[in-house]
């Protein structure tokens, strides 16, 4: 009974998420061209022509850049809400009616042996929702894109054995960068992204001892670094007496392919 996952890309210039059980294999977005997208894949072994399908979380450019492309090229179903669809429509070429599918926010969809579960975010699109996966008693949870982390949201994602979870910025880096202050208050505010800190502490609150690994997404390229992404979220786990193990994200280079055990 296998659950697997790669990142295979994260951040501001594209995100996309590849997730497989012993008979499914789904992607989360394709926010890269098509041909970075098929490099991706070639990078973790795997064959976009195997999806059993794409999941969308919102229409912004670095989460459907590569999505009507790929979904073309291997005929493949795409499931998304119906705002996110009519958002989306212009921006992804035509696709023919047997590929459309709704997914609606707050939905479990079953997937063969995978139980995939929508929940809304907070977020400047349409009506964004991010996904909970869960197969033979594992559970995978993708959180990124999110001005903040409602009870509700924590209680969706809690007790996860994994996390990809967003440290978009540092906020005094974001403070004193180079951003018209319009993006720096959009970023900062309810419907824009996670910090470091605000990520730490969010953790902090939905981890268990099921919890063996964090991938820390969705890093801006200006307002953030690796290592202080880190370094913030592990001190705040580490003070109140959390041992987890904290990986990167890139948003270039997929994650090696890791077994939920």
């Amino acid at each position: 009974m296998t659950l697997r996952f790669s990142v295979l890309a994260s951040g501001s210039s594209g995100n996309a998420f590849y997730i497989e059980s012993d008979k499914e294999k789904l992607l989360v977005d394709a926010g890269l061209s098509g041909k970075q997208m098929d490099k991706l894949f070639n990078d973790v072994h795997v064959s976009p022509a195997d999806l059993s399908g794409i999941l969308v979380t919102h229409e912004h450019s670095d989460h459907i850049k590569g999505l009507g492309i790929l979904a073309r090229k291997y005929n493949l179903p795409i499931y998304a809400n119906e705002k996110t669809w009519k958002a989306m429509e212009g921006s992804i070429g035509k696709l023919s009616l047997d590929q459309k599918f709704i997914f609606n926010m707050e939905e479990v969809k079953t997937f063969g042996d995978l139980d995939v579960e929508s929940f809304g975010v907070s977020h400047d699109a349409a009506e964004p929702m991010f996904y909970v996966f869960r197969h033979a008693g594992k559970k995978v949870a993708l959180v990124t894109d999110l001005g903040y982390v409602s009870e509700r949201i924590k209680k969706t994602v809690e007790g996860a054995d994994a996390y990809i979870f967003e440290a978009n910025h540092d906020v005094g880096m974001l403070r004193m960068g180079r951003y018209p202050w319009s993006v720096k208050r959009r970023i900062l505010g309810d419907s824009g992204h996670v910090s470091n800190e605000d990520c730490g502490l969010a953790l902090t609150d939905i981890i268990d001892n099921n919890t063996k690994r964090i991938y820390l997404a969705h890093l801006s390229k200006d307002n953030n670094m690796k290592d202080l992404a880190r370094m913030s979220v592990g001190n705040i786990l580490t003070e109140r007496g959390i041992q987890v193990d904290l990986h990167d994200t890139d948003p270039a280079v997929p994650t090696a392919m890791y077994e939920v055990g």
